[in-house]
């Protein structure tokens, strides 16, 4: 029997290899509208957006301020320019086309498919990661895919998980795992619902005291054996390698 009955997994760097979704996006777009894509410019790209998203993660900006904001940020810092809008929309497009899986995702998810019930939930843009989502192979492993921005609400709030686990037929939230990257909308956010939590951490980065999560795993072996192990939980973090 195994440990949980439903499995939430985070999209971004999760199951989705999203660095080089992000990398080959934003390439795309620089070239397409005629800017510099060097070095410097996706350090300055990837400086200016990791710090909206965390600021949205905090809950103080929304989304479609951020996701054009961003360019807006990059076109001025480049002196150039433009209509950020839509170089936004150019960068989204290209974004949904990079379906690239992390290596070994595909294949934890179709050693859990038969005995756990999984799902996708994700703060992602839904243009893009509905794209990425249908282009890739887990859209016939996974049955569902919930997205903060059709939901209503974002990871961490509750108000997020209410409609999903409500859509999954309530079921009991000790046999519901929340299995994430990010400490804060992962983490945080399954603590938040009452769920069991796995921090996905194959970089070994140091944890934050103030979010334990219930198990912290080094990669996909360790998640499958975590899930699919039986036994009981346990009241504080326990690494799985």
């Amino acid at each position: 029997m195994p440990r949980y009955d439903y499995v939430l997994f985070d999209a971004d760097n999760t199951l989705f290899d999203f660095d080089r979704a992000e990398a080959e996006a934003l390439r795309a777009t620089l070239a397409e509208y005629g800017l510099p894509a060097t070095p410097e410019t996706e350090e300055t790209y990837l400086a200016v957006n990791r710090a909206l998203w965390a600021q949205f993660d905090r809950g103080e900006v929304s989304r479609e301020w951020l996701v054009v904001e961003r360019f807006a940020r990059l076109l001025r810092a480049l002196g150039r320019s433009g209509d950020p809008a839509a170089v936004n929309h150019a960068y989204l497009t290209h974004l949904g086309e990079g379906a690239f899986l992390l290596p070994g995702a595909e294949e934890l998810c179709r050693a859990l498919a038969p005995c756990c019930t999984l799902a996708i939930v994700t703060n992602g843009v839904a243009m893009a990661q509905r794209a990425r989502f249908e282009a890739s192979p887990l859209r016939d492993v996974v049955p569902w895919l919930f997205i903060s921005e059709e939901v209503g609400a974002s990871k961490p709030d509750p108000a997020f998980f209410a409609p999903v686990l409500r859509a999954l037929g309530e079921p009991d939230r000790a046999r519901v795992l929340m299995v994430g990257d990010n400490l804060l909308t992962d983490i945080q956010g399954g603590k938040n619902a009452g769920l069991d939590t796995a921090w996905f951490n194959p970089r070994r980065l140091p944890g934050d005291p103030a979010v334990v999560p219930t198990w912290e795993a080094d990669g996909f072996p360790a998640l499958r054996a975590l899930i699919l192990g039986g036994g009981s939980r346990t009241n504080a973090s326990t690494q799985i390698t």
